[in-house]
């Protein structure tokens, strides 16, 4: 018997790439709302309790409109925004991190964000491992393509071709923070510097590490292998040898859509300072590849199922 399947916000750049990604699988049945409906609360809770999943692709005061209206239905919830990632009762949905028994067994499943999903996959497996301290001042530098800005920012950079580079959280306090200090188990939250440039899709999070200045500095080699051994059974991130960093990493404009992510570390010649960074695309891995990936596990199948990964 299918899985009723219920997207709320399915008309959005989240929403879209999920219902893409679930085309042609007879696995789901899909409630579909009309133009008409789906700001229609009365519709949205029927279609929420109809539903025996529901994955939100809302802002956060909508995510959390969704999940009351939702109560009493028993539906297992998906929520791409980061209205409940460090909430008490979600499961972080970040399989590789937090285990895909978790994930299968929750009712209420909260999607990483982008940036905290490079970050985290990078730096959670070593502070786990001793490897790097918890209570080190991190920063991340990260850049995205526009998409992960949602309708809005896609309008202002299709709109307008002389934008070549956006930074923005110059005021701090991001709200990616608490899940990057929480999953990566900081006594701190890292120092973020997130932007955007021209291009539709990909990122790139860099996390630059000076290794002098900690008290027991880790071996370049221990924190490859540490990482390539953490994902070793998985097969949506890959670790990069030391003869696999390419020279420089890119982002094209043109970037077809990808569900994976890549690992490399880089250092300098002596091992006092080093730049883990992680290459993804903030629609796949970083959203709605990320969620289908969920689903995936929640509903006992195959995680891969529909997935981009060639």
């Amino acid at each position: 018997m299918a899985v009723r399947l219920f997207i709320d916000g399915a008309a959005g750049t989240t929403g879209l790439e999920i219902r893409e990604r679930l085309l042609g699988r007879g696995e789901f049945d899909l409630i579909v709302l009309d133009d008409a409906q789906r700001k229609d609360e009365a519709a949205r809770r029927d279609a929420l309790h109809a539903a025996d999943i529901a994955i939100l692709c809302l802002p956060d005061e909508a995510a959390k409109e969704a999940v009351k209206l939702a109560e009493g239905s028993g539906t297992r919830i998906i929520d791409a925004s980061s209205a409940h990632r460090v909430a008490e009762g979600w499961t972080y949905g970040f399989p590789e991190l937090i285990g895909h028994e978790a994930i299968a067994n929750a009712q209420f499943v909260s999607n990483p964000g982008c940036y905290p999903t490079g970050f985290l996959a990078l730096v959670a497996p070593l502070v786990r491992a001793g490897l790097l301290p918890a209570d080190f001042p991190y920063t991340v530098n990260a850049v995205s393509g526009y998409s992960g800005g949602g309708n809005a920012l896609i309008d202002r950079f299709e709109a307008d071709p002389t934008i070549s580079f956006r930074a923005y959280g110059l005021a701090l306090g991001h709200k990616h923070l608490p899940e990057m200090q929480a999953y990566a188990r900081l006594a701190r939250p890292p120092v973020f510097s997130p932007s955007v440039i021209p291009a539709h899709r990909g990122m790139v999070v860099d996390v630059p590490l000076a290794l002098g200045a900690m008290p027991d500095a880790p071996q370049i080699e221990a924190m490859r292998e540490t990482l390539a051994a953490f994902y070793f059974a998985g097969p949506v991130i890959a670790v990069h040898g030391p003869h696999e960093a390419p020279g420089e990493l890119l982002i094209n404009a043109d970037s077809a859509p990808h569900d994976g992510m890549e690992l490399f570390v880089f250092a300098n010649s002596d091992g006092s300072e080093a730049r883990l960074i992680a290459r993804l695309d903030n629609l796949g891995k970083g959203a709605s590849g990320a969620a289908i990936q969920n689903l995936n596990i929640m509903c006992g199948l195959p995680e891969t199922t529909g997935l981009r990964l060639g």
